[in-house]
């Protein structure tokens, strides 16, 4: 390790890092407490939900995108970037945007579970799916760190992505009125679903736009303002459902509006 890697400026991008890393740690947290709970719905009969405070894990997440893209802005602005501060982001994003979400799913996999009969004693074998999220997570951060030709793009969906889609639905569930949106919430099969598209999405070698510019004029801006005004439009419709829209719509802009990287 080269002094520039160890100076005290190099040390502060990864300090953002480190708190990237936190954040993550909080939402797993957040989401292995986050229990199940009986209730009753107005007619008296049983429900089981998903307590609120599972919401702070989907708070954790988002500041940790924040913070996972202030690490990297801060590196460029300091002119700090390092062989160490990249495997270290990558360390950091597969806590929290592969694990974190990951836990969320399978929080989400036991609700479904348990609203069928003997639901509460499904077998863990039905729930490990969760799991496959973080591990392609993991898969697509290390062939990143290999590969010198996405300097301008990206090859596959980037993971902050994908944790702030699943980050969405704890919120979605909780602050959504729409019966039809609790009961999707509530399919295993919509989970199952989401699991295999996110998973090919990170691994797949798809062309994915990123926040990197060499000479920024309108037409460089375009795709990003157009994700930009339909995320806007869709959250005055319907609110936290917005992310999800506003993630299909980046990947169908990227796919619309890919080059050769």
């Amino acid at each position: 390790m080269n002094q520039k890697e160890t100076g005290f400026i190099a040390q502060i991008p990864n300090l953002f890092t480190l708190c990237n890393l936190f954040l993550g740690c909080l939402a797993i947290i957040y989401a292995v407490q986050t229990g199940l709970t009986l209730t009753e719905d107005s007619t008296g009969e049983s429900l089981v939900i998903i307590p609120e405070n599972i919401y702070w894990a989907s708070i954790c997440i988002v500041l940790a995108a924040v913070v996972d893209f202030l690490d990297g802005f801060v590196a460029r602005l300091l002119k700090a970037s390092s062989d160490m501060g990249k495997q270290l982001d990558s360390l950091a994003d597969v806590v929290s945007f592969g694990v974190a979400p990951g836990m969320i799913i399978y929080q989400f996999l036991r609700l479904s579970f348990a609203q069928q009969p003997d639901g509460l004693d499904i077998s863990t074998f039905w729930l490990m799916p969760a799991f496959l999220l973080p591990c392609a997570g993991a898969y697509r951060l290390a062939r990143f760190n290999i590969d010198t030709t996405q300097s301008e793009g990206f090859k596959g969906v980037p993971i902050p992505a994908v944790g702030i889609i699943v980050a969405s639905f704890p919120l979605i569930y909780w602050y959504n009125n729409a019966p039809w949106a609790v009961h999707l919430l509530g399919n295993y099969w919509f989970w199952y679903a989401l699991i295999a598209v996110l998973s090919y999405l990170m691994v797949s070698t798809l062309p994915m736009l990123a926040l990197k510019f060499k000479q920024p004029s309108l037409a460089s801006f375009l795709p990003f303002i157009i994700v930009l005004v339909v995320a806007i439009g869709a959250s005055f419709f319907l609110k936290w459902f917005a992310v999800s829209v506003a993630f299909i719509t980046y990947v169908i802009v990227s796919l619309l509006f890919k080059k050769n990287k």
